[in-house]
């Protein structure tokens, strides 16, 4: 038997685009007659090398500490002996009960990119959303507080500021000029382990997850991103910005292959407006939709084949009544292949798209319709159905100044919480009938029981479909009061 085995194979390194000459010794075990003959190794490339990226970008990187005070709040509960009990009395249905309740005291910790020099900072929101304190550790030791400039719980994302100068911001770039395969670090602070660098490739781009977000485009990676990455950096080999680390997908909380961080296409267009306006001017399409190829699997599952002249693309389920799609004359049925130029074959893509408008933006839209091709231009709208920019409102716009009922008072009008108006001018208050004295116990059926829950309510009416507050309220000498504040200005289109 003439049976041929390698005995040695000399490798070596291929650091150079060359071609590479190996030796590679071949025994014969029957004589042992050994033969050389000379290999052509396939090229390689120069490996990425990763280390620049890290020191350009690992000084824009800060920890962020956070603080949720305990808060006393009142819960709704189901006590069962009360239905036996109110049952037995004649006093049925008294089972659901209210109390109050402390919660307990909260720290967490996240991570943050410097934006300017001056201290602008962009992290997620599920870091800083609920924080009533936040202490931000910058790479070289120093500490500051950090304030809120607004959050954006659709995209994730949220602006704080550091009062700073001189400070390191990272460099920006498109996370459009990502490529699938691409080698990229994200840079955090995973279980409290300051400037931790990890490194993949871009694994997806466009991926929806539909978990808590309404605005979903992330980018997929392998490099690993564990809690206390979220509002870090995913940068690409030149150290430059292209994605907040926002997630994980994991059955166990940790790191299990994937992550998953929002494009900088989103987040410019976010920290914009949240600098400029305190929240973001969301533009809508008017459509809700899946990916064609969802469309297609879903009917097949049903027995039905079908032909829409695409295999990719967006399916319009639904127009909304009055919204930019249905002024434009899409319908449902009808599948969007492109807008603005842009190639769309997922909903997140579209999304990232969209997202980057303001209302009353133009965009050009390509869709299919039994096949055919059509075009149409669309004015987009906000979530109000009108093309204009909303105003930031606070108590302060709208024409009153607040404070919290003190304990004293509390006893005295017999109220458990409350917020009074200690002044009032000219504004959408006063043109209510608010007047100064006015205790407010309930804005949108929302107990007030400091002044940020008035704000709050405020912000969320304003992003509403109604912009309407519906106010219950006291007067001083303890009589029920309730005043409507139209927030919408005449002047909307």
């Amino acid at each position: 038997m003439n049976k041929k085995t390698i005995g040695t194979l000399a490798l070596c390194a291929i650091l150079s685009s060359s071609m590479t000459a190996v030796a590679v010794k071949v025994v014969d075990d029957a004589n042992n007659k050994i033969e050389s003959a000379a290999y052509k190794a396939p090229s390689a490339a120069q490996p990425v090398d990763l280390t620049y990226a890290a020191e350009q970008a690992t000084n824009s990187v800060v920890f962020i500490k956070v603080t949720t005070n305990s808060k006393v709040e009142e819960v709704q509960y189901f006590d069962p002996f009360s239905d036996f009990f109110g049952d037995f009395f004649g006093n049925r249905g008294q089972g659901q009960q209210r109390r109050q309740v402390e919660t307990p005291k909260r720290q967490g910790s996240g991570s943050g990119v410097l934006l300017t020099a001056d201290g602008y900072i962009v992290t997620n929101n599920h870091v800083v959303g609920e924080a009533d304190e936040i202490l931000v550790k910058l790479n070289d030791n120093r500490e500051f507080k950090g304030r809120i400039i607004g959050t954006d719980k659709d995209t994730d994302l949220a602006v704080i500021k550091i009062e700073a100068d001189g400070l390191t911001p990272i460099q920006v770039a498109s996370s459009d000029d990502l490529k699938v395969g691409e080698w990229v670090l994200a840079i955090g602070n995973p279980y409290g382990l300051t400037s931790t660098v990890t490194a993949g490739i871009v694994s997806a781009k466009a991926r929806s997850l539909k978990a808590q977000n309404s605005i979903e485009s992330f980018i997929q990676t392998d490099a690993a991103i564990n809690p206390g990455n979220s509002g870090g950096a995913l940068v690409n080999a030149q150290g430059q910005l292209v994605g907040i680390n926002a997630m994980l997908y994991s059955q166990t909380g940790a790191y299990s292959g994937y992550g998953f961080a929002i494009p900088t296409t989103i987040m410019n267009k976010v920290v914009k407006d949240i600098k400029e306006f305190g929240f973001v001017q969301r533009a809508l399409l008017g459509i809700a939709g899946t990916d064609v190829s969802d469309y297609i699997d879903s009917q097949k599952e049903k027995g039905k084949e079908v032909d829409l002249g695409a295999v990719s693309g967006i399916y319009v389920n639904e127009v909304t009544s009055d919204g930019a799609a249905e002024e434009g004359g899409i319908e449902s049925g009808d599948v969007i292949i492109s807008v603005d130029g842009k190639k769309v074959e997922k909903f997140g893509e579209l999304q990232e798209i969209i997202v980057s408008h303001r209302p009353g933006d133009k965009v050009k839209v390509v869709y299919l319709r039994n096949k055919k091709q059509y075009t149409t231009t669309l004015t987009l709208r906000n979530a109000q159905g009108t093309t204009s920019q909303l105003e930031s409102l606070d108590t302060d716009a709208l024409g009153a100044a607040m404070r919290v009922l003190s304990e004293q008072e509390k006893k005295e009008l017999g109220l458990k919480y409350g917020i009074v108006v200690t002044n009032i001018r000219r504004g959408k208050m006063m043109d209510a009938g608010i007047t100064k004295g006015i205790i407010i116990t309930q804005v949108n059926d929302v107990p007030m029981q400091k002044v940020e829950d008035f704000e709050e309510a405020v912000k969320k009416a304003n992003m509403s479909t109604d912009r309407v507050l519906w106010i219950r309220a006291k007067t001083q000498s303890g009589l029920n009061r309730s005043f409507t504040v139209e927030l919408s200005d005449s002047k909307e289109k």
